[in-house]
């Protein structure tokens, strides 16, 4: 008995037709110019406003000026004398302090209080606006407010509340050993209700099954946050955290407001040293340098951004 092998016909692949290129009229004619017209306006004010100044400060950052007399060409002097500043380090090194405080202890906090809001059955926006508040408070006003609790005297809120257990009083702001930790602490205070705002928001798109299970499982709270929590926030984690270092790399307002460097250098941070340069002369600083600083800043910050983001990259697609 023969044994025929049926044989199927093998279709050549169809070529694919090639793709025309749109001309100007097919461009016009799809939408294109009105599309544009539309979206002039906002491309006028953004470069204006936006790429503008970046420009300028780039073309300051080679020129010797102070905005009143003629500005004159130097090149990269202005690099130079900027890195031959020993102020300089004393500002970077005081920067990367109060970044590690801000890390080590506003970073968590935010994500704490995000839990255990989620984690509250009643009232839960009561909560969340309470924890959301010192946001609200405009920033002058939070460093009065503080400076008040700061006070080295014995009348201070801190130190009342030390006296009250026989200690203190203590020099909050006038020690240069607790002055940077004192700005941390009402730095976070004042932007962790944001960031917590965040991670709510994250955590209420996990799916609550996965909760459900871990419960039925017997898991603990602590064993609910570590495995199904935190895997969940693990991309908005990633963004925050460097969201937060550029952040704390550009501390002004509290090292401005509440010691204005001091004591003894200890708070003068990067950007307050730009704005010295700029404004510490009250005829007119030398706005060459400042920008030279804060062309220096940038690129650091967008090279370690960079550096960041191809490092976790795995991370956060796996």
């Amino acid at each position: 008995m023969a044994v025929t092998l049926e044989t199927r016909p093998v279709h050549a692949p169809v070529p694919r037709a090639p793709r025309r290129r749109r001309g100007p009229r097919s461009w016009v004619r799809g939408g294109g110019l009105s599309t544009l017209l539309f979206l002039l306006p906002l491309l006028v004010v953004f470069g204006f406003f936006s790429w503008g100044p970046i420009i300028q400060s780039v073309v300051m950052s080679v020129q010797e000026t102070n905005l009143v007399a003629a500005a004159e060409f130097v090149g990269l002097d202005n690099f130079a004398a900027v890195l031959a500043d020993p102020l300089l380090w004393t500002a970077v090194r005081n920067t990367l302090w109060f970044a590690a405080l801000a890390l080590l202890f506003g970073y968590p906090i935010p994500l704490v209080a995000a839990v255990l809001i989620s984690e509250v059955r009643k009232r839960r926006g009561l909560f969340a606006a309470l924890a959301y508040l010192p946001v609200v408070v405009p920033p002058v006003v939070a460093v009065l407010l503080w400076k008040f609790f700061f006070d080295a005297g014995t009348t201070g809120v801190f130190n009342t509340i030390l006296g009250a257990v026989g200690l203190g009083p203590l020099q909050w702001l006038q020690n240069a050993d607790s002055a940077m930790p004192s700005l941390v602490l009402e730095a976070t205070w004042a932007a962790a209700g944001g960031t917590m705002i965040i991670y709510l928001a994250a955590l209420a798109a996990v799916p609550p099954e996965l909760y459900e299970a871990a419960e039925i499982d017997g898991a603990s709270v602590w064993r609910r946050v570590w495995h199904v929590t935190l895997p969940n926030l693990r991309n908005v984690l990633l963004v925050t955290f460097i969201l937060q270092i550029i952040g704390t790399a550009q501390v002004f307002l509290e090292p401005f407001l509440f010691t204005g460097g001091g004591p003894a250098k200890a708070t003068t941070t990067v950007l307050l040293l730009i704005y010295d340069y700029a404004f510490a002369d009250s005829l007119g600083g030398d706005y060459g340098k400042a920008t030279a600083l804060s062309l220096m800043l940038a690129a650091v910050l967008a090279v370690l951004s960079v550096v960041y983001f191809r490092i976790t990259r795995s991370w956060s697609t796996s």
